[in-house]
């Protein structure tokens, strides 16, 4: 029975988050990344013209009010129209503040309104280029990382991004300027007691100083595991079948509760760290005003300054740790936003380890002639997937690949569309090094049906379509219709406007792979590859697609991938893999004739039948 995990049992060397753990999504000890910041920052280029210089003159216009005010109340109400006993000029002074804070007011709404309008923009902008990028990568780069990690900086780690964005920046320009503006404003009016009501702020530099790292530090572990409770939520929602089915409801349950444990343990530290820095600044303003009492009660006494001189400064004096208290908050939004912009720049400054050639040609009238020569593949160095074949499909040539589960059937159907690049060799398409062409006009030439097909969210009509979307409505019935999936379509409520829900759930493994079919076929390929493709399917389905292939694939090159070896009788060429290396090819007939491990194949399985 599986017990919930606590916090402290959370290790990384438990067998239970082995899966959590990747080597490339760590939290690493590193300073404060002030280039990184500031490319963080290009992303308001493009809003630098309008949006962001509005929004600054906003932002100026309520600071100036604001430092302007406490000047008027003090030196001009207080030692001025008060004690001389001028009313007008007391009238006028009113009127004038009122104005002020008007101005100040409708300055604060185009503020909050045009940096909300930026923040919002440079999110998007960020956030596309990073799903773009992302679509872009290798194969390779989604083998060495779980779908939620992914998920997570696309989503988590972006929106953490928004609160700097929409109010960090423009806060932090504010509350400089608010900060100078006093702290000049305050040396002007008694440089004394300034001097006096400032010197906590050195003893207040020290302490945030040794704070930072720690936070910072924090704040990248709560991302980390962010991204790690993701990851099993979306293996659990796609699991579910399989959870239900072995009744471990309650276990996977109390495993999700560790997880979520120590989700909630490590944003607590972060959050409780964080909020030393709110208290401190308290107990300075604590301080401060003290000694303003005292001190500038002693100034008022030996007539150094004047009582108005003296409001003046507690307006400024509480002004001042306003902004103090404020920074302290950006400066945690700092720490969340180059936590997440570490992990946002690390997915966005990987490059594909399938590169295209700034000179890379096109594919103007692909023949589907393909060769493999003396081609090495390894997945990673422990294990070699291919070992130096060299293969020749003609155009036109239907060609089965036949083996034991990891002889690299899917392997060689990875490289003919050219998802990795081969450790050795070359694999040519017409005579052409695959790694000469641009990788647009080599896949726009090429279809691929899997056993697993992906159905997505949408109608039956969306999903055919997706292989060309440029296609008619009729090319796509004409699609649906040779393979055979016009007639379950057509018993569909809604025929081809149906909602097949996510991953189509509302149709069966055969009807899913029927549409896989149509969606291929539509895309018109030179070269078509079937991995599998026929698995779930059953034998009369399977009949009439095989009819249908007869006359799709007159002048295209197929590539089969089957274990069911009744599927590949009629294939041009089959080619027996075992280990990475070809132990023989030939037509079915020729390969039966050997009786090779080709006919060990066939035999064994049709034994297995008579079993049955």
């Amino acid at each position: 029975m599986a017990k919930s995990l606590s916090a402290r049992e959370m290790k990384k060397d438990s067998p239970h988050l082995k899966r959590f753990y990747y080597p490339l999504d760590q939290a690493v000890e590193k300073p404060f990344n002030w280039k990184q910041m500031l490319r963080l920052l290009e992303y308001l280029k493009p809003y630098a013209k309008k949006l962001l210089p509005a929004a600054i003159f906003a932002m100026l216009i309520s600071t100036i009010v604001r430092l302007v005010v406490p000047i008027l109340i003090g030196n001009v109400a207080i030692d001025r129209a008060i004690t001389e006993n001028n009313v007008s000029l007391l009238t006028y002074l009113i009127i004038g503040i009122s104005i002020l804070y008007l101005l100040s007011y409708v300055a604060n709404m185009f503020r909050i309104k045009w940096v909300n309008i930026l923040g919002q923009r440079v999110i998007y902008d960020l956030r596309s280029r990073l799903f773009s990028h992302v679509q872009r990568l290798s194969h390779n780069f989604f083998d060495k990382r779980s779908a939620g990690s992914i998920l997570v900086r696309i989503l988590n780690d972006v929106n953490s991004l928004q609160e700097l964005f929409t109010n960090g920046i423009i806060n932090l320009l504010m509350d400089v300027v608010m900060l100078i503006g006093i702290i000049v404003i305050l040396f002007a009016l008694s440089p004394p007691l300034a001097l006096a009501v400032l010197v906590i702020l050195p003893i207040m530099f020290f302490i945030s100083t040794k704070l930072r790292r720690n936070i910072r530090r924090s704040w990248q572990d709560v991302r980390i595991q962010k991204s790690r409770l993701n990851s099993h939520l979306n293996e659990s929602m796609q699991g579910i079948r399989i959870t239900q089915s072995f009744s471990q409801e309650k276990e996977n349950t109390e495993f999700f509760n560790g997880v979520n444990t120590d989700n909630y343990e490590m944003e607590r530290v972060a959050m409780k760290k964080s909020a030393y820095f709110g208290p401190f600044v308290e107990m300075s303003n604590a301080v401060g005003t003290v000694i303003l009492i005292s001190f500038g009660a002693h100034l008022i006494i030996t007539g150094d300054i004047g009582v108005g001189t003296f409001v003046s400064f507690a307006f400024y004096l509480g002004m001042f740790w306003e902004p103090i208290s404020r920074l302290g908050q950006i400066y945690n939004q700092l720490l969340v936003a180059m936590a997440s912009s570490e992990r946002i720049f690390e997915f966005l400054d990987e490059q594909p380890n399938v590169k295209e050639k700034a000179d890379a040609k096109e594919f103007n009238d692909m023949k589907g002639h393909i060769e493999f020569d003396k081609v090495q593949f390894s997945y990673n160095e422990d294990r070699i997937a291919l070992h130096e074949i060299s293969l020749e499909m003609k155009p036109g040539q239907t060609v089965a690949l036949v083996g034991h589960t990891g002889s690299g059937k899917s392997t060689i159907a990875n490289l003919i569309s050219r998802f990795y690049d081969p450790t050795k060799g070359a694999v040519k398409i017409d005579g052409h090094d695959l790694k000469d062409m641009k990788l647009t006009s080599l896949r726009n030439n090429i279809s691929v049906v899997l056993q697993d097909t992906f159905i997505f969210s949408g109608t039956i009509m969306e999903n055919i379509r997706f292989g060309r979307p440029e296609a008619t409505d009729e090319e796509v019935k004409a699609a649906a219709r040779v393979v055979g999936a016009e007639d379950f379509i057509n018993r569909l409520s809604k025929g081809y406007e149906t909602e097949v829900e996510e991953r189509g759930n509302i149709l069966s493994a055969g009807e899913r792979q029927l549409l896989s079919f149509a969606r291929a076929l539509l895309a018109d390929p030179r070269i078509l590859i079937l991995d599998e493709a026929t698995a779930s399917i059953d034998t009369e389905t399977e009949v009439k697609i095989q009819q249908a292939l007869k006359k799709l694939l007159e002048g295209r090159t197929a590539i089969m991938i089957a274990h069911r070896l009744s599927t590949i009788r009629e294939a041009d060429k089959i080619i027996v893999l075992e280990h990475g290396r070809i132990l023989e090819q030939g037509s079915h007939d020729e390969l039966m004739n050997r009786k090779g491990e080709y006919y060990d194949l066939v035999k064994s399985q049709f034994d297995m039948l008579d079993a049955l």
